[in-house]
């Protein structure tokens, strides 16, 4: 493991949790590593306990005598999406840190330009960037903060006015645009206001903790969709398959409005 004083070179890090599926997490740290050249990255690659050896490929993949630009931490048990990122807390000697989704991909330098954006912005604490599906359609992930109607409209033919407005397409989404839902796809967050904010509520166990940290990093300031940079996100969209996950996102939707006020 790097000491601290090593470490303090890395401008930008960068954590990726993976439960299962080691091909794809590969592609995506692969991605990172060979499309960040304006900054130095560190990346951690998080096994949650995988059941299929994902976190046995991973440290295969990437041994750390070859590849000190990326770290595998293996945790004994899967205690959910936020506790996997927020262990990397405690190692991170960044400026920035990115959480990535395993099923993101880079196509071109999106690390460095949005180090670049946050550095001429100080006052944004957390952005993330414009994202589309592999086939190049746009994803629409900047959002307000979640209200019920719109939770609705995603999955009946009801109130799809309401969920323009929670997509944001109301507004011009080719510059820059305050939000207050950051998608937990791929984000970046200063580390010293993610250390402050105690990174993710580990209370959610999955689903909705990205809306809940953006709240608590909008507490030192402002959020925005920064659309200067394209990354590519596969989005599986679980909870539309799932009965189990969606019931699993209807507990977290339901610990998010307990805890910062229902919105109709």
């Amino acid at each position: 493991m790097r000491t601290a004083q090593q470490r303090q070179a890395y401008t930008a890090s960068a954590s990726i949790v993976v439960y299962g599926g080691a091909e794809e997490a590969l592609t995506a740290a692969r991605s990172l590593v060979a499309c960040t050249k304006g900054v130095p990255l560190q990346l951690y690659l998080v096994d949650n306990a995988s059941p299929d050896g994902a976190g046995a490929a991973l440290r295969a993949a990437f041994p750390p005598e070859s590849s000190p630009e990326v770290q595998v931490i293996c945790l004994p048990e899967n205690r959910g999406f936020g506790a996997g990122h927020n262990a990397v807390l405690g190692r991170l000697a960044s400026r920035y840190h990115f959480v990535v989704n395993p099923d993101i991909q880079l196509t071109e330098d999106s690390v460095s330009a949005l180090c670049a954006w946050m550095d001429a912005h100080p006052d944004v604490v957390m952005a993330t960037p414009r994202l589309r599906f592999p086939n190049g359609d746009e994803q629409y992930t900047p959002k307000r903060a979640p209200f019920f109607r719109a939770l609705v409209a995603r999955v009946t033919p009801f109130c799809k006015k309401a969920e323009a407005h929670y997509l944001m397409r109301d507004e011009d989404l080719s510059a820059a645009q305050d939000i207050t839902f950051c998608t937990g796809s791929f984000f970046v967050i200063r580390t010293a206001v993610l250390r402050q904010i105690g990174g993710f509520d580990e209370k959610y166990f999955m689903y909705v903790e990205d809306a809940d940290i953006t709240r608590k990093a909008l507490s030192q300031g402002r959020v925005c969709y920064v659309p200067v940079t394209t990354v590519t996100h596969a989005w599986h969209r679980d909870t539309r398959k799932s009965a189990r996950s969606f019931l699993r996102q209807m507990r977290s939707m339901g610990r998010y409005w307990a805890k910062w006020g229902f919105r109709f």
